[in-house]
């Protein structure tokens, strides 16, 4: 990715001032930095944090760029883009990147098995295919939309894992990924409590979907069957 902060505020329709500062990579995390050169630090509002907490901190570290939910104070030669939800704006950052992207997108979900599958993909390809796949477990809202922004774009195919613990969640991961080729491995016990049933879990899930060219999901599975 590589954005102008002007550019990121009229993709988020929102606005900046400070600096138009270059961002080429995402920190959301002041703990895991590796390098704060041409990084964006979006500060995220969490139930027990607040990002914005450590915006200070990360000036001190060489950080120039910033997506916050309000102003703040910032030296010469440094940018904030103003949001009303610095998550969302992420997202809606991650989408417009993803329309960019040329190649295929697979989407990958399902109770078990997501981060399994994408790896045997990867291993099974052959060389002349440029594969990117999201890193780990990067399937949550933020997950998603940080392994979107880390495709670089020549990519013949990428891989990204989605996840849901409640109704309602995968329309917003929908709407970054977008794939094209969906995959659904299975159904399980995780979550129940947050479900009507088996059937609504899997018609939840399947959303992913909504878009795709192709599914492939294991027709043994009525509730699976179903949904698709």
């Amino acid at each position: 990715m590589e954005f102008t902060l002007s550019q990121i505020a009229d993709i988020c329709s929102a606005r900046y001032y400070g600096a138009d500062v270059l961002v080429k990579s995402i920190i959301t995390d002041s703990r895991t930095m590796a390098s704060t050169d041409q990084a964006l630090f979006v500060a995220i509002k969490g139930v027990n944090h607040d990002a914005h907490d450590y915006i200070d901190d990360m000036v001190a570290r060489g950080v120039k760029a910033f997506i916050a939910e309000q102003e703040v104070a910032l030296p010469e030669g440094c940018g904030v883009v103003v949001v009303d939800d610095s998550l969302e704006a992420l997202q809606c950052l991650a989408s417009h990147y993803r329309q960019q992207f040329k190649g295929e997108v697979v989407g990958v979900t399902g109770s078990n098995g997501k981060t399994m599958v994408k790896e045997w993909i990867a291993a099974s390809v052959t060389e002349d295919v440029k594969l990117y796949r999201s890193p780990r477990s990067y399937n949550s809202q933020l997950g998603v939309a940080l392994s979107l922004l880390m495709i670089e774009g020549d990519e013949d195919m990428a891989i990204i894992e989605a996840g849901i613990s409640r109704p309602d969640e995968m329309a917003r991961l929908e709407a970054m990924i977008r794939p094209n080729i969906g995959i659904f491995t299975s159904l399980g016990p995780q979550h129940d409590e947050n479900f009507i049933d088996w059937g609504h879990k899997a018609a939840e899930k399947a959303v992913l979907f909504s878009r795709a060219e192709c599914v492939i999901y294991n027709s043994t599975s009525e509730h699976i069957t179903d949904a698709v």
